[in-house]
């Protein structure tokens, strides 16, 4: 459990502990309740993101003892593949408790002409459906889903005010044991500028005793920037080509820094070894684009990189991995770090034993260091008089004898 994101941790399991949006939780349950009465089978939560859309419909379905279907509607861009996936989900009669609700997540991922049909479908399946269904999107006036407007009930979430979002970052301190400044945490939850989850994620990247406000100065103006992980969530989570390309948009991090933490999580999402595969190729044609630029300062072909490592990774995959992955940072600059570390140690034992010999330091890494160390190990008489001969100080025998 400690080591959860907090996002998950903390995350209300039901709507008795969600204060937030009372007046339209109000409506979802009274849309549950009388679901067979309803001539709209479905409802539509549209507000921005990180205002708590998902995490009710999620304590909405435990609240009432429904199994819920979750889908993120960007995993299926045509007709077919909406029929075939949500359809059967309307329809089928739930395994593992009296009912079922259907989530399909980030609606407005389709669109009506490029998707060949996708908004249409889910209209069709909501004219059939068996169970009650709940949307979610970000903009309820994008024309991409203004025909489906006239099959749902729509609610809203606004954007939440900084004192509920500071109201509940006081509630994860005190359950963490952690002290603040009220200053400090009203002013971490200002900068969230109404998106609980980048607040509380901000809350516990922190990692300090006390949230004070050198904390909040040392973290910096958000600034409504995506943390890279959301940005890695976008890319790995979704199929979406389109979607997946602007994933790295808003992130403050360059392109190198971005490939490494790709490289890092890859084989955690990808479990399929042919989409690993397929991820790892753009991958690596990225890495030879970023060659070319260093190379020859054609700085255009940075469109191609920032394409590769984001749409090219998420339409990779065969299949979305539905478990949750926490991402950690690359360890490779580390590694190449310690190895730097070794290889001077290495370099520079073999340049004492190159001015001796008269041979270059190259020959004497390649040729004479190995059966160096090979004699350090074995041969105990002989160690002590190389250590002589050669001045060798205590780094340099400790890399010796290891």
């Amino acid at each position: 459990m400690d080591n959860l994101p907090w996002t998950l941790k903390y995350q209300p399991q039901s709507l008795k502990n969600f204060f937030l949006h009372a007046a339209q939780t109000q409506q979802m349950q009274t849309f549950i309740e009388n679901f067979k009465k309803q001539k709209k089978k479905a409802m539509l939560i549209h507000g921005p993101t990180g205002c708590g859309k998902t995490v009710a419909i999620h304590a909405l379905a435990n609240d009432s003892n429904l199994e819920l279907i979750e889908i993120n509607a960007s995993d299926f861009r045509n007709k077919e593949g909406v029929l075939s996936i949500i359809g059967t989900a309307s329809k089928q009669r739930s395994l593992f408790s009296s009912g079922k609700i259907i989530l399909v997540d980030e609606v407005d991922g389709l669109s009506g002409n490029q998707d060949r049909g996708g908004i249409s479908a889910i209209e069709e399946v909501i004219e059939q459906t068996s169970f009650p269904i709940f949307l979610t999107c970000q903009d309820a006036t994008d024309k991409k889903i203004k025909s489906l407007l006239k099959k749902v009930h729509a609610v809203a979430f606004p954007p939440l005010k900084y004192t509920a979002v500071s109201a509940v970052l006081k509630q994860i301190c005190v359950k963490e044991s952690l002290a603040f400044d009220e200053t400090a945490l009203k002013t971490l939850a200002r900068q969230a500028d109404g998106d609980l989850r980048a607040a509380i994620n901000d809350l516990q990247s922190l990692g300090k005793e006390k949230i004070t406000m050198e904390c909040i100065n040392e973290l910096g103006f958000r600034n409504k920037q995506e943390a890279l992980a959301d940005a890695l969530i976008k890319v790995f989570k979704v199929k979406d080509a389109n979607i997946a390309l602007a994933a790295f948009n808003n992130v403050q991090e360059d392109l190198d820094k971005i490939a490494l933490w790709i490289d890092e999580n890859l084989p955690k999402e990808y479990l399929d070894p042919h989409s690993l595969a397929a991820a790892y190729e753009y991958l690596s044609r990225a890495d030879v684009f970023t060659g070319r630029i260093m190379r020859r300062q054609h700085w255009g072909f940075i469109v191609y990189v920032n394409a590769l490592l984001s749409a090219g990774v998420a339409v990779s995959k065969i299949e979305r991995n539905k478990n949750q992955v926490v991402y950690e940072q690359t360890q490779r600059i580390l590694k190449l770090w310690i190895a730097k570390q070794k290889y001077a140690k290495r370099l520079g034992i073999a340049e004492k034993i190159a001015a001796k010999n008269h041979v270059s330091s190259t020959y004497a890494v390649q040729h004479i260091v190995p059966y160096v160390k090979h004699i350090f190990k074995n041969n105990e008489k002989m160690r002590e008089q190389l250590m002589v001969d050669f001045d060798f100080d205590a780094d340099e025998v400790g890399w010796l004898s290891a």
